[in-house]
């Protein structure tokens, strides 16, 4: 059986989507592109077990959409998983019903004809926190066949795969429409029942890993790759993260260290220079103190330099730190969101204001290079509590605290906490999905959408002073350093451009 893992292209005018490894969904204008760590895992779990797979992400090959579709009628796959978000779900119900009437002609003409070749009987599969919040929806408003509702597309893809070509029993998370044409499911997926360890090592060929490997502003050094050894975070409860629809915090799993630091491994032999370790939170304790020490005790920490997500209050410990700088990291990604309390118990994120400033502290001291993720436009703030995030944000590049950060709207996907607020408070300015990608708010604030935007660029240039460009080109000690202070500054822009108040 032929299974494509396929990102159809997604033509805009807005630019580039951010579809996959993404707990958000932007357009960026400068082109971005991120390994998809669970569809790689996918594609790679079918080929160890005899499947043929075809990689086809033409968002990162930059194929336009009719270069793709006639790649895709050529290859004819029998089954085509499509990862989906909310901003995009309409566009991939028009491409599955496209591709299953061009399937069908096909079929039928040959059918009526002597003609040779293979009679393509397509079969579709979505997969992403969309649907997994809402699995109906997409079989009501599309000819999709299967829709995969859980987190591990990898290992519900596989049952998949072998419940239609061996009669395997379907388990959990797999909606369908049954002989009487009534959507139904299999039992409720339950991602405790899969251990991480399990799965083979991404195969990064088959996966095409050199089309994400430079054009991510992320990456200081170049060729970058990722890793991922947890799904997803261990809190797991953050009412705006669409990811909670995927993996609930009660589920969190991780793999053996040893087996991470057996993927760190073959990264280092493809010549690979930075990993950027996206698990919503990097596994701590025990685990995090013998990872540590394996990429120390296996010399990895001299050939490759590590980036991660990491709970704000995560590690109290400054020695633990200072391991994580001695094996290798470099910069930890934190998610403060907000400098206002009541936002952060609004959105459950489990912090004290009092505890950012030390933790980031305690963090820079230690030589890493912390970034920081903050959001504007909840329903609640006014333009005085935005501006405390932005205070405290110019506070913290002041005092050398933070080394970048990311600023967006605060949107409430389907599936979460956050959108379900808004449905019983009458908070929400559209239900049309489109809209839900980051270019305007899309729940009722103080602010306006005009506000709002220039409040986001206030946030981007809070960095912008003379002190802190001083101290930026003062720290440049090869070309690599002033590559990325090159490729940041371009992001910074596109960034601005991305919520600018024009149009």
């Amino acid at each position: 059986m032929k299974i494509a893992i396929s990102f159809p292209p997604l033509e805009s005018e807005k630019g580039t989507p951010l579809l996959s490894q993404n707990r958000q969904f932007q357009w960026f204008s400068s082109p971005t592109y991120i390994y998809p760590m669970v569809p790689a895992s996918a594609a790679t779990l079918l080929k160890a077990n005899g499947c043929e797979v075809f990689w086809d992400d033409a968002i990162a090959e930059g194929l336009s959409y009719e270069e793709w579709k006639k790649r895709l009628i050529r290859e004819k796959p029998d089954i085509v998983a499509i990862e989906t978000k909310t901003p995009v779900i309409k566009r991939h119900w028009k491409i599955i019903d496209e591709l299953k009437e061009k399937s069908l002609k096909i079929a039928t003409a040959l059918a009526g004809s002597r003609l040779s070749g293979k009679n393509w009987k397509l079969k579709i599969a979505l997969m992403g926190d969309h649907v997994s919040a809402l699995p109906e929806e997409s079989l009501q408003n599309s000819k999709v066949d299967f829709v995969l509702a859980g987190g591990d597309y990898d290992f519900i893809l596989l049952n998949l795969v072998n419940h239609l070509s061996k009669k395997e029993e379907l388990k959990g998370g797999v909606w369908y429409r049954d002989e009487n044409n009534k959507i139904v499911s299999s039992e409720k997926y339950d991602p405790a029942k899969n251990s991480l360890d399990d799965l083979p090592l991404i195969d990064r060929e088959l996966t095409k890993w050199k089309l994400y490997a430079y054009k991510n502003g992320n990456y200081k050094y170049t060729p970058g790759s990722y890793v991922m050894n947890a799904r997803d975070c261990w809190w797991g409860k953050c009412s705006f993260c669409s990811w909670t629809t995927l993996f609930p915090g009660e589920k969190f799993r991780a793999r053996s260290a040893e087996k991470a630091l057996d993927e760190i491994g073959e990264l280092v032999n493809l010549g690979v220079r930075e990993i950027m370790e996206d698990s919503g939170t990097l596994p701590i304790g025990k685990w995090l103190e013998d990872f540590c020490r394996g990429m120390i005790e296996r010399g990895y920490n001299k050939k490759v330099a590590l980036d991660c997500n990491m709970r704000i209050n995560a590690i109290k410990d400054e020695k633990i730190w200072q391991l994580m700088k001695k094996a290798g990291f470099r910069m930890i990604l934190f998610g403060v969101e907000s400098a206002n309390q009541k936002t952060l118990d609004g959105i459950n994120k489990n912090l004290r204001i009092e505890e950012i400033e030390p933790s980031l502290k305690m963090c820079k001291e230690a030589g890493l290079e912390p970034h920081i993720t903050v959001m504007a436009g909840y329903p609640w703030e006014t333009k005085k509590d935005v501006e405390n995030t932005l205070n405290l944000v110019k506070r913290l590049f002041r005092k050398n605290y933070i080394d970048s950060l990311q600023a967006t709207l605060a949107i409430p996907y389907p599936g979460t906490p956050l959108y379900k607020y808004c449905q019983d408070n009458n908070l929400l300015l559209t239900d049309d999905y489109d809209r839900f990608d980051q270019r305007e708010p899309v729940m009722k604030s103080p602010l306006s959408a005009t506000e709002l935007k220039k409040m986001i660029g206030k946030l981007y240039r809070s960095f912008i002073t003379p002190k802190f460009l001083a101290k930026k080109i003062t720290s440049l000690r090869r070309w690599g350093d002033v590559k990325h202070l090159g490729r940041a500054g371009k992001k910074v822009l596109g960034h601005l451009a991305d919520f600018s108040t024009q149009g």
